[in-house]
């Protein structure tokens, strides 16, 4: 059975899912906790005076925020901790009330990799953004509304061999029946915000499962939800900032970064590949007073952890992964390897994260994949290519990655926490 403190986490981590249906509602909701636990929100466009405490940026569906204690000075390094807001999904599009013969439908564009099947059948919401004319943003939520149907197998008798989904033809979802033409699905999202639909200017709308992850298993020990790639990196590490915040202690500065459009690519102003990490580097680091000089010796002096979900072993395939490692859920978190370096790991990077499980008395497990395999990738070497920070990634295992409903072990997501809170106190 899983101990008490794993269940209460877990407990946490759902309502943190359940809270963050987009990634603008993953940086609101970690904003929110942040604001609560005393870290002082700055704006972009403002002048900061950065004195010793606690902070944060939102920039669109991206967040950072760090701890500048009283002994940091301008080569002081940063313990940065990485993750992304965003999860594979289904992006609205421009004219999305569609439909035809007597349905009303929504148009959707495939967002990043999702499992497509693992849509089909559920009860979904649409969330995000909205833009109004005015420049205000404003939060969207609707309740369970949509539908990707699946066809019967009476119409297909040959599914069960192989089904096919056109992405599209087959993922249009269902929202209601009626005229297209009479009908405004921005009305409904406008109605879940509390403003006139004639007042929206821009959007930014996914798909999200309305289901609440739950604890299940023989023995409790397993936790299927929406969105723990990669939301049970983001939770560990802002639970794990805000710990730290408590009893800060020593010269360098914990920094949580999380970052959007991971999923694809990283290339916005909001992700790992922009410049929002570096703008907050570099303006802690003036307001510190430092130079150019003490700007490369404070990255020479600094680690990243970046943390995002990997893979257990699949009982059914165990085929698909590398023989001599197999990773379990509720064994630890994953230390991920890849000669290529999709992965930015190297001999440093796996001591470090060695003697932070140590420390922190957690079991870990090394992922590899198969070489007939093509390996996936995350922010660690981005950050690493862009600022030339030693860079570690890590995570979680996950069954049924990128499916609507991933899989955990009940006892990872606060064994990766712990190891977090590692990282920033060392």
């Amino acid at each position: 059975m899983p101990s008490a403190a794993a269940l209460e986490h877990i407990n946490d981590l759902a309502s943190f899912v359940a809270a963050s249906p987009s990634s603008f509602h993953a940086s609101a909701e970690a904003a929110r906790r942040l604001s609560a636990a005393g870290f002082t929100k700055l704006r972009e466009h403002d002048a900061w005076t950065l004195a010793t405490g606690k902070y944060f940026v939102i920039r669109d569906g991206a967040i950072i925020a760090w701890v500048q204690p009283e002994s940091a000075t301008a080569t002081s390094g940063f313990h940065i901790l990485g993750s992304h807001t965003d999860s594979p999904s289904f992006k609205l599009k421009p004219k999305p009330t569609t439909g035809a013969h007597g349905w009303l439908q929504v148009g959707v564009e495939v967002y990043g990799g999702p499992l497509l099947n693992s849509w089909l059948d559920r009860e979904l919401i649409l969330a995000g953004r909205l833009v109004l004319k005015d420049g205000t943003q404003v939060l969207a939520r609707t309740a369970p509304m949509l539908r990707f149907p699946q066809l019967a197998i009476h119409l297909d008798r040959g599914v069960n061999d192989g089904l096919t989904l056109d992405k599209q033809v087959h993922m249009n979802p269902v929202w209601g029946i009626g005229n297209p033409a009479e009908a405004d699905v921005l009305a409904v999202l406008a109605e879940s915000a509390g403003v006139d639909a004639s007042q929206i200017g821009g959007y930014d709308v996914v798909i999200a499962d309305a289901q609440r992850g739950e604890v299940f298993g023989g023995n409790n020990e397993f936790f299927a939800s929406g969105r723990l790639d990669n939301l049970s990196s983001v939770h560990a590490s802002l639970v794990a900032m805000i710990e730290h915040a408590e009893n800060a202690q020593g010269e360098h500065i914990a920094l949580f970064a999380a970052f959007d459009h991971e999923e694809i690519g990283s290339e916005s102003r909001s992700g790992a590949c922009g410049p929002f990490l570096q703008d907050i580097l570099e303006r802690i680091g003036h307001g510190l007073g430092g130079s150019l000089e003490d700007r490369h010796r404070a990255y020479a002096n600094s680690f990243c952890l970046s943390a995002d979900a990997g893979h257990s072993v699949h009982p059914n395939y165990a085929g698909r992964h590398d023989p001599a490692n197999h990773p379990l859920l509720g064994k630890g978190p994953l230390l991920k390897i890849n000669a290529n370096q999709r992965y930015a790991t190297d001999g440093m990077g796996a001591a470090l994260f060695a003697n932070l499980c140590e420390h922190a008395q957690v079991p870990y497990q090394e992922f590899v994949s198969n070489n007939q395999m093509p390996c996936g990738s995350t922010i660690g070497p981005l950050t690493a290519t862009r600022l030339g920070i030693r860079t570690v990634d890590v995570g979680i295992p996950l069954l049924s990655m990128h499916s609507a409903r991933e899989l955990c072990g009940v006892e990872d997501p606060l064994r990766l926490t712990k190891v977090a809170a590692a990282f920033f106190a060392a």
